[in-house]
C-alpha cells in the first residue's frame, strides 16, 4: 500500500505504508514544515505498518520542533513501535 499524506491547515492525516520506500513522499511533505506553521498535528490512525525508517522519520520531525519551539502532537493508534519509541525517550 503507499503513502497518502492529506491535509487541511496544520492537521495532516497520514495513511498507508510509513516505511523505507515510502520515505522520500513523507519527506517531502514536511520539508521546512516548521517555517509555514508554529502548530503541527499529525494522525497516524490509518498508518497499516511503520519500519524503523518511518518511527526515525517521525523522531527527527519532532526534534526538529523541539529545536524550533514548535508544538507538534501525533494522535492516533498506529503504530506501536512508535508509542514505544518515545514511551523509552520520555523514561530515560
Amino acid at each position: 500500500m503507499e503513502l497518502r499524506i492529506t491535509n487541511c491547515n496544520n492537521f495532516f492525516k497520514i495513511k498507508g505504508e510509513l516505511n523505507k520506500k515510502s520515505l522520500s513522499v513523507f519527506k517531502n511533505e514536511f520539508q521546512d514544515i516548521f517555517n509555514r506553521l508554529s502548530t503541527l498535528t499529525i494522525s497516524i490512525e490509518d498508518v497499516k505498518s511503520m519500519d524503523r525508517h518511518g518511527v526515525k522519520a517521525l523522531t527527527e520531525l519532532h526534534n526538529e520542533a523541539v529545536a524550533k519551539n514548535k508544538s507538534m502532537a501525533i494522535i492516533g493508534f498506529g503504530s506501536k513501535d512508535l508509542y514505544n519509541h518515545f514511551k523509552s525517550n520520555a523514561a530515560a
